[in-house]
């Protein structure tokens, strides 16, 4: 997106085409509504990018099929030289018709045709410089069909697409709809409009439209139509002056056989437009963040430095990028039909009026069809940023250039700096509305990824506090690591072939995220097809499992004009969260992972642990799609954005905790009900708190140990520094599989003896770790100044005294459990109430007793119990054991 500088935003409204409601298609769905086409096609229109084209910002859906489009605007265009006292020069006619020409060019390239050129949609901005608008109109509304009324202006429509005649997909009078139109359709209006400039009048305005029609297909049969119009509006003399290059150009653009006349890209290398030409730089599409070219490569600084330090009370809000300040405009309270409703470009009725028709009980019909006066009004209604910079009156100017080496405050400095440092503790749903802390985030978040990989650090960083909604998608592809040439890489994978994955993704793909507008657009359900297919031929070890298709959701909505890096980031994401979870026979995987999970469960909230245990209601009965797809499938796309914010910034464990807190926030039901209305719960989940689950989430990961929840099917390590993995962060920390294994490390367990223990283990490294035992004994402490954890040692009195982990205590297990195993005694009794709700590791010198012993603990329902993998025997190479020192 261009920055919006002497540009201002501008709305126009029209009505998509009405489908009958008792109507399935093909596969038995309701027909998708044309709104939803339209605005489906209407996307990659934003990212067409040229000097002489407005740029698309935004399209909304209203009721009834109304479509409200925002996009670049200026108030003057090409009308104010249409008079005769205000005819331009021949010199000015060539500079119009050359920078038309461009922006044509441009648009044929990308495969598009505006084919409603006219006066009022060729712009021009402050400079005079020529800017087309509406130039998607044809594009968006698949040539015409999916609306009611016919693209383009009579008088300007070329010969060939006047012999088309009107097409409507419900007309059954034609049989298959006529061809779309080609780029020479538009060399035709310009040439209408030159002449127009030439003549100082307009053409065929005084005549009835079906006339004019005709007037225009007979001049199929005129050898000089440029002559014959002159003659027939009265200006023969005023076009006999005109420069003979000014006359050539008329002529074979009002050529009137598509075969002779010439393309946009051809008239563009004419020896007109010689002396003219030279003026012009060819336009060079900026790189994109992920490529292989330099980004830099094309930037120039001033001959004079100190140019740049100017201050000459700029407005500064124009230098941001067009998206950004219609984002912000809306953030400040900008409503779309409010304002077109002032310009009474939208007319309110009372209901009954707005009915088509109504039916008495006789069975008689009364009313009219919908008053098609109102389905365009080519009025662009400017939007007024008066609100919005009022909002932001206040943001000083450092604000929107920010030093990202600045270390002594991460918020530019303003007026109401303390208002700004305020809402960073304010609800995120809070923060994401609020006009001014949205500007300053963006605007870092740009610079930042402007500069990635280099400030691949600072994004992390930032990305800790929130990001914003505007910048999301590319903010997730910096934490997930991607660089390099996404495109060339998504453009090498053959996504045409069919293959036996096909048919399921078909079936899939219908059902997945529908009641997103974009998502459920055709354009929605191909790219999601080209995603998925090109993930499933790419990763050939690997199978299409059902839920690889909500997983693949939040990457496309969020790159929905990218798809190359939506492929990337879900390509990315997979490995790191659900490594091998999409083989052929996954059971090993998945159940190696739920049984961490419920470990985890028992780890942070043995009461509810026990209870899902009593009744049955294992994670195996609810978790898989929960962990198969990320929440995607069990939560709406808002609230997976928020989710999976802080996801991205957690390792392959952050799942369980993300788990454990959606069970807390149920805590009360499930306790209170058994198997079967468990089962009814999960079935139709209730609402979730996503902040709340949030916040708890990572406070869980806070309490629970690094190898805690080491998986040996999670992703084998990495190479050190692969993707800046959370090096700066305090709780978001790397894998534990990912550190150098040495014997102090955790060692694999198979599934049977891992299911067999209700506990986690947790390897030596960590017991030293978290009792910072080699810094002279001391002992990490928590907030209230009490050591976090305590080691129960659990073997005889002479084995403890023989040696022991410094502060450790002694419950030796033959007195807790007797011979056949039975409790004999609390564990409580001897003094462990006191450490309730620390972490709890249980150490002996055999593995069995220590898993007893720990569920027993959780038994009691004792938090954050664990044992200590490979037990004492571990820790004596290390010299770390103590000795009680003798009684004197």
């Amino acid at each position: 997106m261009r920055s919006l500088k002497d540009a201002q935003l501008g709305a126009f409204t029209f009505f998509a085409s009405a489908l009958p409601h008792d109507v399935c298609g093909s596969n038995g769905l309701p027909l998708t509504p044309n709104s939803i086409k339209i605005l489906g096609r209407f996307q990659i229109l934003k990212t067409i990018t040229h000097p002489r084209l407005c740029q698309y910002v935004d399209i909304s859906r209203g009721k009834h099929e109304r479509l409200i489009v925002v996009a670049e605007h200026y108030e003057n265009c090409l009308s104010i030289f249409q008079k005769p006292e205000n005819a331009p020069s021949a010199e000015k006619v060539l500079q119009i018709a050359y920078e038309v020409l461009e922006g044509l060019e441009f648009m044929n390239k990308n495969g598009l045709v505006h084919r409603a050129l006219g006066p009022n949609n060729v712009l021009m901005d402050c400079k005079g410089n020529v800017k087309l608008a509406k130039f998607g109109l044809y594009h968006m509304t698949d040539h015409g069909a999916d609306v009611d009324f016919p693209i383009g202006y009579p008088s300007y429509l070329a010969p060939e697409v006047i012999a088309q005649g009107s097409f409507h997909p419900s007309d059954p009078s034609r049989d298959e709809a006529p061809l779309p139109s080609g780029p020479k359709s538009d060399v035709w209006s310009l040439g209408i409009l030159l002449f127009e400039l030439c003549a100082g009048r307009r053409l065929l305005q005084n005549i009835d439209i079906s006339e004019r029609l005709k007037f225009i297909l007979t001049l199929g049969c005129m050898d000089d139509i440029v002559t014959v119009l002159a003659e027939e509006h009265g200006c023969l003399d005023t076009i006999k002056e005109l420069p003979d290059s000014v006359l050539e150009l008329l002529r074979k653009c009002l050529t009137f056989l598509p075969s002779k006349r010439p393309t946009p890209a051809e008239l563009l290398q004419d020896p007109v437009f010689n002396s003219i030409s030279c003026h012009y730089t060819p336009f060079q599409k900026p790189v994109s963040l992920f490529s292989s070219s330099l980004r830099c490569a094309h930037l120039v600084l001033p001959d004079d430095i100190s140019d740049l330090c100017k201050d000459n009370d700029e407005d500064y809000l124009s230098e941001r990028a067009i998206d950004e300040v219609y984002h912000l405009w809306c953030l400040a309270g900008g409503d779309l039909e409010k304002e077109l409703t002032n310009q009474e470009i939208i007319q309110s009725k009372p209901p009954i009026s707005t009915l088509p028709n109504f039916v008495l009980e006789d069975g008689e019909t009364f009313g009219q069809g919908r008053d098609r006066s109102f389905l365009l009004d080519d009025t662009t209604v400017t939007l007024s940023l008066c609100q919005l910079r009022n909002r932001l009156k206040d943001v000083a100017r450092e604000a929107y250039y920010p030093l990202l080496e600045d270390e002594q405050s991460s918020l530019p400095q303003s007026n109401s700096s303390n208002e700004l440092s305020a809402a960073v503790t304010l609800p995120l749903i809070i923060r994401e509305r609020d006009t001014e802390y949205q500007l300053i985030r963006i605007i870092l978040f740009d610079r930042l990824l402007k500069a990635y990989p280099y400030k691949k650090t600072l994004v992390w960083k930032e990305a800790r506090v929130d990001i914003p909604p505007l910048v999301r998608g590319l903010a997730w592809a910096g934490l997930l690591g991607i660089e390099g040439d996404i495109q060339a890489k998504y453009e090498g994978i053959d996504k045409d072939t069919p293959i036996p994955t096909d048919r399921q993704i078909e079936v899939d793909i219908p059902r997945c995220h529908q009641y997103d507008e974009l998502l459920s657009s055709p354009q929605g359900h191909i790219k999601f097809r080209r995603v998925l297919k090109a993930w499933v031929v790419s990763h050939p070890d690997l199978v299409y499992w059902q839920g690889l298709d909500s997983l693949c959701a939040p990457f496309l909505y969020l790159n929905f004009n990218n798809e190359a890096l939506a492929y990337a980031c879900m390509s990315a994401f997979i490995p790191k969260y659900l490594y091998n979870f999409f083989l052929k026979d996954n059971s090993h995987v998945i159940q190696e992972y739920l049984t961490v999970f419920s470990q985890m469960i028992a780890f942070h909230d043995p009461e509810l642990s026990n209870h899902l245990n009593e009744i049955g209601f294992i994670p195996d009965l609810y978790a898989i799609p929960w962990f198969l797809t990320m929440f995607t499938h069990v939560f709406p796309l808002h609230k997976i954005f928020h989710l999976w914010d802080t996801l991205l910034l957690g390792n392959s464990s952050f799942p369980f905790c993300i788990g454990v807190a959606i069970l807390q926030q149920l805590r009360d039901r499930l306790l209170a009900n058994g198997f079967n209305e468990c089962i009814l719960l999960f079935s139709d989940l209730p609402e979730i708190d996503i902040e709340r689950c949030v916040r708890e989430s990572i406070s869980l990961f806070c309490w629970t140990p690094k190898s805690a929840t080491y998986r040996q099917h999670a992703q084998p390590p990495k190479v050190a520094g692969d993707n800046g993995f959370a090096k700066t962060s305090t709780y978001y920390s790397s894998d534990y599989q990912d550190m150098p294994k040495t014997d102090l490390s955790r060692e694999p367990l198979s599934l049977v003896d891992l299911k067999a223990e209700v506990s986690p283990r947790i390897s030596a490294e960590d017991l030293i770790d978290l009792c910072e035992l080699s810094l002279s004994g001391s002992s990490k402490r928590n907030k209230t100044g009490k050591p976090k954890i305590v080691a129960v040692d659990i073997r005889t009195a002479e084995d403890f005294n023989r040696g022991h982990i410094s502060g450790s205590i002694n419950i030796p297990f033959n007195t807790t459990f007797g011979p056949e195993n039975e409790v004999v005694q609390c564990p409580a009794a001897g003094g462990l109430q006191s450490y309730r709700g620390r972490v709890i590791v249980v150490i002996s010198h055999n593995m069995k007793s220590a898993a007893m012993f720990a569920a027993h603990l959780v038994k009691m329902s004792f938090p954050r119990v664990c044992n200590l993998d490979g037990g004492i025997n571990k820790l004596k190479p290390t010299g770390l054991l103590t000795v009680p020192s003798p009684q004197i």
